[in-house]
């Protein structure tokens, strides 16, 4: 399986990459299992964060306009045990 990537835009969408989305290996089902339709052979897709897509799940950049700030950051891995 090609390596897939999931990465937050600082104010922006969470982004999914990677070859696999090409080749069909993420789906993204609704609430109810609904299988939502992917662009085909395109290696990028984002998820919109803000709430105000008219496209969503997916980025429509609708948060460039409504003041959506979100600038997540991972936590440091804890030092190993001595």
């Amino acid at each position: 399986m090609s390596e897939i990537t999931i990465r937050m835009r600082p104010n922006g969408p969470m982004v999914i990459e990677g070859p696999g989305l090409a080749e069909g290996q993420v789906k993204i089902f609704d609430h109810q299992g609904n299988l939502f339709t992917l662009p085909a052979n395109k290696p990028v897709i984002a998820l919109c964060r803000c709430g105000q897509s008219a496209r969503k799940p997916f980025c429509d950049g609708a948060h460039k306009n409504c003041g959506f700030i979100a600038e997540e950051i991972a936590a440091p891995p804890a030092p190993p045990i001595a």
